[in-house]
């Protein structure tokens, strides 16, 4: 089976990267480059992990989309609606290379966008199956798995974290809500620049 990481220089996509790769998939990753709402730090994080884990990394520009949802819709809907417009890239890649799903290091609770309403309304957007390996695997049993794999020490190396959160982001949004704020974005000139600037970058 082969599927898109949603790959990030954190601890947790890696982690689930490694623990889907002792089972046998065949991986390719994804980095939404959020710069500059990051450093360059995090996309050299995030071509290390790659490296490491031995799998080819793709990247696709995602400052421009964060910009126009935060002029344009609520600011306590900016992650969730950050992370529906990521999985329409990865949908877009898991088409263009024959993947079959796509996997995240989402975990339930951790961060706002990942609570069970949430990733309702996230999975929602896509049409390509969602696997989540660390669902319901808590912090520390998530760094026991990367210092394991090797990743933790990469992943921990500075970096800077996104700069665009919202203050009180949205637990609990509904699929209508989003959807109405949605409709005040330039939805298909976002996905097509997302995709159209996908580069492989290893």
């Amino acid at each position: 089976m082969k599927a898109i990481i949603m790959l990030s220089g954190g601890i947790d996509s890696p982690t689930a990267a490694h623990m889907l790769q002792q089972q046998g998939w065949e991986l390719v990753g994804l980095h939404m480059d959020n710069r500059p709402f990051t450093d360059d730090r995090e996309t050299d994080k995030t071509r290390a992990l790659a490296k490491h884990l031995g799998i080819p990394l793709w990247m696709a520009p995602h400052g421009p989309s964060q910009v126009k949802i935060a002029r344009n819709t609520d600011r306590h809907l900016q992650c969730l609606l950050c992370r529906r417009m990521m999985y329409r890239t990865a949908a877009a890649l898991a088409k263009q290379v024959g993947a079959d799903a796509i996997i995240n290091g989402e975990s339930l609770g951790q961060v706002a966008s990942q609570t069970l309403p949430n990733l309702a309304v996230i999975d929602e957007v896509c049409d390509v199956p969602i696997l989540r390996p660390l669902i319901g695997h808590d912090k520390v049993e998530i760094e026991r798995v990367a210092r394991q794999a090797g990743t933790f020490d990469i992943s921990t190396l500075p970096s800077l974290c996104c700069t665009i959160v919202p203050e009180k982001p949205a637990t609990a949004a509904s699929l209508p809500q989003v959807e109405k704020w949605e409709a005040q974005l330039p939805l298909e000139e976002m996905v097509d620049d997302s995709v159209s600037g996908l580069v492989q970058v290893l």
